[in-house]
């Protein structure tokens, strides 16, 4: 069941980021991010009862876990602000390797084999995304002017911070597996959005952020957003508190969602150079399969 319930949230993940897409154009990124964790968190009130009777150190540790949401979504809604969508998709996949090294060290997960295989094709993936197409270049073999300017923005900083947030991504679902084993799904959830949107908050008035209610209310991709985040949370707070799941194998489940992301630039978004980034997601899903098995 465990694994089930991890895929929902990886497919409903990979919908979560074309909405995110979708709501950054009407929307700034803090609008987005406010808003939406508001109203998710006032989703979960009425579980407010279930949430109660925990041991102060756990509030900590949540509030830890929500910090490092806080950091990763910011990073994530600029990464994806400014590449291309399917390109997020594969950048995305790198998650694998982080939460691998830390499900490995910290909560001593064996890797056999093929698991070890699986991580080698990932990271073969990863490193053919730098390698760029020939249908890009002229007769000349050279690169528009516009897109030499983009890869060298994009690589020089906007990959970096997109890598940043799958890193604290990974960290976060690390917290997760730890937690749920003394906490309910309950517990962690209402308290985790709690935390959050009230760093949203803090953020927010700190920065002088001009918010328009009007607006976000409007944008009905936030209202999607948040009922797919508080549903795909639930699905993997659960699945965590399985003793049998295993944080390396359940972060390869959650890629399924980078193939809706690489899907979604082709057909909803129309992204160019996609059957570059197939190419590249198919060796990145081929290990992580290796590595389910």
């Amino acid at each position: 069941m465990w694994i089930w319930l991890v895929l929902l949230y990886g497919l409903l993940k990979g919908f979560r980021e074309i909405c995110k897409k979708k709501a950054l154009k009407t929307s700034p990124s803090i609008e987005v991010l406010l808003i939406y964790t508001c109203v998710s968190f006032l989703l979960v009130v009425p579980d407010f009862k279930n949430a109660l009777g925990m041991e102060t150190k756990f509030y900590f540790f949540i509030a830890i876990k929500s910090f490092v949401i806080f950091l990763a979504w910011i990073m994530s809604f600029i990464a994806i602000r400014n590449l291309p969508l399917s390109m997020y998709g594969v950048l995305d996949l790198s998650r694998v390797l982080f939460s691998t090294l830390l499900g490995v060290c910290i909560l001593n997960e064996h890797m056999g084999t093929l698991q070890t295989f699986g991580l080698i094709l990932v990271c073969a993936g990863l490193m053919l995304l730098k390698f760029k197409p020939k249908s890009d270049a002229d007769s000349n073999g050279q690169y528009p002017k516009n897109i030499q300017k983009i890869e060298k923005k994009y690589s020089a900083a906007i990959i970096i911070v997109a890598l940043i947030s799958c890193m604290l991504n990974s960290v976060s679902g690390l917290l997760d597996k730890i937690l749920t084993r003394y906490i309910t799904s309950s517990q962690l959830q209402f308290w985790y959005m709690f935390f959050l949107s009230l760093f949203y908050l803090i953020y927010a008035g700190c920065m002088r952020e001009k918010i328009s209610l009007k607006r976000a209310v409007k944008n009905k991709w936030i209202w999607l957003l948040s009922i797919m985040f508080v549903i795909a949370d639930r699905a993997l707070f659960i699945a965590n508190a399985d003793p049998e799941s295993r944080v390396t194998v359940m972060t390869l489940i959650k890629q399924a969602g980078s193939v809706v992301t690489i899907l979604a630039g082709k057909f909803v978004f129309k992204e160019k150079n996609i059957s570059h980034k197939l190419i590249c997601a198919t060796i990145i899903i081929a290990g992580i399969m290796l590595g389910v098995l």
